[in-house]
């Protein structure tokens, strides 16, 4: 997911004429104040807590004047124009106090906040947009360079959102979607820039993330920009921040599937089933979207409208057509199958395997991305789990006859790919095993508990999946799959017992996140292969 873009341009005073009043006049201001403005903008200003009361005063002066202009002359747009203009030039000197983090307890003592926020909702649109670029600036991470800026970073943005900075965003964000941001530049830039601010917020505190989907809404707005069938910048940045937004939070993942959310995310995925993006961002843009579909493929409830709104169809479609989305279908796949037996049986009973096999073989479309080791990697990691699930979730029956005579096909070759994964694999976590072994544990300082994460990293996980795949090979006593792992393990000189040691190390080290009685069942199954091997 990619950083936040640079906008200079759309912040920047003078890449847009100055405040237009509620009804549409200029303030009469000559090129000559301009310029005048201009200079006073670039002159060196010392950051000090005597500035920052100076900048406070100045604006609290022409927020009352402005406000007082308009309650007198609520018809005479062309009286308080002038005000507006001051109020404009002083709310762009605030952002200044961004390159001062260490001000911003002094900023929010001096109960600026609640005035500068007040102006989210006033009635000239471009007053709107100059506050949301100075909290743009205001809470940008960026400005985060000594250790204590962070700290400062949470005063302000614990303010912010005691005064209701949330909710005034995201009532920004529907204002500017009524006046159709899309056709209006300036409020284009508006709608980034107020995403941007979120964003910041959740990076300074991330509680944020759930705080603003509960208070607002927020959802509601992603959700019905992703589904727009034009590709613009804001579509872009509205499947990153729903992504953030799902990432870390099991709520947000249950609001988002409530709203109907899942649906709404492969309508927009669906876009793409037989074509690619035209451009790198909107190729970013698909990612995010899969990125929020997995994440939303976690709670069991999202999984059964994900079958519901056939999804296990679209990936399957999506991997048939061989474009962009190849494997990012196997992913959501393999998400939405993982603990989820139904998911397994549609994907056989809608003939999923041929399609699942071909990439388990290796013949996956070839193109510029999928030409990095990486992708290719992490492809073969995921369509192992994938079959791994699949043998989880059926268990019995026709489909499961079907699933392992996929095994005995062509001679037995994806046994023999299978055994080829397993020696890559295994090869891999024993380099990664001996060099954590070679490094002075009293250097590093690191636990048995971080060792085991780093070969998990290197490739042990996949090879543990690998491993129950050949448990649940072995254990349907078919002589020819039997013959067929011995004679492999023998050409490698292994035996089965370096097949049971991966096994045990698995089997010991399965958690407890669903329960006692799943971890009981988990333990159960995968001592069944070892005693069976």
């Amino acid at each position: 997911m990619s950083k936040r873009k640079q906008r200079d341009d759309d912040n920047d005073v003078f890449s847009r004429p100055p405040p237009v009043s509620s009804n549409g006049v200029h303030s009469n201001m000559d090129l000559s104040l301009l310029e005048a403005l201009e200079k006073s903008q670039s002159a060196v200003e010392v950051l000090d807590q005597r500035t920052l009361k100076k900048l406070v005063l100045s604006f609290e002066r022409r927020l009352k004047d402005n406000i007082e202009a308009r309650l007198k002359y609520p018809n005479q747009p062309d009286r308080f124009a002038d005000s507006e203009l001051e109020l404009h030039e002083d709310l762009q000197r605030l952002k200044i106090l961004a390159g001062g983090p260490e001000l911003y307890p002094d900023l929010v003592n001096l109960n600026a906040i609640p005035s500068i926020l007040n102006l989210l909702a006033h009635d000239n649109t471009d007053i709107a947009i100059d506050v949301v670029q100075l909290l743009q600036d205001l809470t940008d991470p960026d400005n985060d360079e000594e250790e204590d800026s962070h700290e400062h970073a949470r005063v302000l943005v614990d303010a912010l959102v005691e005064n209701n900075v949330l909710e005034l965003l995201v009532q920004n964000l529907h204002r500017l979607s009524d006046t159709d941001a899309a056709a209006d530049p300036d409020e284009a830039a508006a709608v980034y820039s107020t995403l941007a601010t979120v964003e910041n917020l959740i990076e300074v505190k991330p509680a944020v993330a759930e705080l603003v989907c509960e208070r607002t809404k927020l959802l509601k707005w992603l959700l019905g920009r992703i589904k727009l069938r034009e590709f613009d910048s804001n579509k872009q940045y509205a499947s990153e921040i729903l992504a953030i937004l799902l990432q870390s939070s099991t709520a947000n993942q249950r609001r988002v599937g409530q709203m109907n959310g899942v649906d709404v995310v492969l309508q927009a995925v669906a876009m793409y089933k037989s074509k690619d993006p035209k451009s790198s961002d909107e190729e970013e843009m698909l990612e995010n979207l899969f990125d929020c579909l997995c994440c939303l493929l976690m709670p069991l409830e999202n999984k059964e409208r994900f079958l519901k709104a056939e999804g296990v169809e679209l990936m399957i479609i999506i991997m048939k057509q061989k474009k962009s989305a190849y494997g990012s279908a196997i992913r959501a796949l393999d998400f939405a199958m993982t603990k989820y037996p139904p998911a397994c049986e549609r994907f056989v009973d809608v003939l999923g395997l041929k399609t699942a096999f071909a990439a388990f073989m290796g013949k996956i479309p070839m193109s510029k991305k999928n030409k990095k080791e990486r992708y290719q990697e992490e492809l073969e990691e995921r369509i192992v789990s994938l079959i791994a699930s699949l043998f989880g979730g059926i268990l019995r029956g026709s489909r499961r006859e079907r699933l392992l005579s996929k095994f005995v096909e062509n001679e037995c070759e994806k046994i023999d790919r299978l055994m080829e994964l397993y020696m890559r694999y295994s090869d891999r976590v024993k380099t990664e095993t001996e060099r954590l072994d070679s490094i002075e544990l009293d250097d590093l300082e690191m636990d048995e508990d971080e060792k085991y994460n780093r070969r998990l990293e290197s490739g042990l996980y996949t090879l543990q999946l690998i491993a129950v795949i050949l448990g649940h090979l072995w254990c349907t006593e078919h002589p020819q799959m039997r013959a067929r792992i011995e004679l492999l393990l023998k050409q490698q000189k292994l035996t089965k017992k370096d097949v049971r040691d991966i096994l045990q190390e698995y089997h010991d080290n399965i958690g407890d996140l669903d329960g006692p009685e799943e971890k009981e069942r988990a333990q159960a199954k995968i001592q069944r292969f070892i005693s069976a091997l």
